[in-house]
């Protein structure tokens, strides 16, 4: 058996032609203020792909750079002012922050209505509670990238390594929500037996943030197994995924890069439109 690819570049492109034909129809063009604080070149990358994708669908990017030493008043002015600007629709944070700097603190400081990311403690709460709401990123990339490939998880074991408030935890809810019902098992480092317990998935997410932890021996014949992490090492992008071993278990299986990746600065767009109509209409 050779595993199916689940292509994250090809939905992609479907969602950002959805994007852009809603863009389109606004009346308005919404504006997304993205924020960088300090020079990590991946984080340089990230945000330059980003208001790529932005203004390819005709969403307006405003974007803000900050030293590295920059103080956590002043990146709190810069937010406070973006909050209160009417062309700015949604606003993003570069993460991580360099040190000296409480991200916690900076996210909460986002209005929530343009909190693009999904990860304010009142989106999440939304989220939790099941109601309508600006839904994370990554998450919510993996949820349309199984859509879009026909892989439904109604009624089936789903195992994901990593309790991130980023993926692992936002995506259990969206997996076990009534609608999608999967059964969820949220397991991390101290699981014991995490191979076995991994076996068990009709669905395997792994974002443990751990290259090459999840190898064939993690995956059940058939299984899909969608990949999060992505590393820098000297071969190159890795992910959380041994690759070419799972790919041989395997039913379906996200590739590094190029699975969940591109549908994350999708599904980025999304939101921002959402949060566009939630403010003007």
């Amino acid at each position: 058996m050779t595993a199916q690819i689940l292509d994250g570049k090809r939905s992609a492109e479907k969602v950002k032609a959805e994007v852009s034909t809603a863009v389109s129809s606004l009346g308005y063009v919404p504006g997304l203020a993205t924020v960088l604080v300090g020079d990590d070149p991946a984080s340089h990358a990230y945000v330059r792909g980003k208001r790529r994708d932005a203004e390819e669908v005709g969403i307006v990017s405003v974007h803000h750079e900050l030293p590295a030493d920059v103080s956590q008043g002043e990146l709190g002015e810069l937010i406070r002012g973006l909050n209160e600007d009417d062309a700015v629709d949604g606003i993003l944070v570069q993460l991580p922050l360099p040190g000296g700097l409480d991200s916690e603190t900076v996210v909460t400081a986002i209005d929530p209505g343009k909190d693009v990311d999904g990860i304010h403690p009142h989106n999440l709460g939304l989220l939790v509670l099941d109601r309508p709401g600006l839904r994370p990123c990554t998450p919510s990339g993996i949820m349309r990238i199984l859509d879009d490939h026909g892989v439904s998880v109604a009624g089936k074991t789903a195992v994901i390594i990593g309790r991130s408030f980023l993926v692992g935890r936002p995506l259990a809810l969206m997996l076990a929500s009534k609608g999608v019902d999967a059964t969820v098992t949220l397991a991390h480092s101290r699981t014991d037996e995490l191979a076995a317990v991994a076996r068990r998935a009709d669905l395997l997410v792994a974002a443990a943030g751990v290259p090459g932890l999840v190898t064939a021996d993690f995956v059940s014949p058939g299984a899909t197994v969608v990949d999060v992490g992505i590393s820098r090492t000297d071969q190159g992008l890795v992910g959380d995924v041994d690759f070419e071993a799972v790919r041989e278990v395997a039913g379906w299986v996200t590739p590094v890069p190029g699975g969940v990746g591109p549908m994350t600065r999708a599904m980025l767009l999304v939101n921002t439109v959402g949060a566009a109509l939630a403010r003007r209409g």
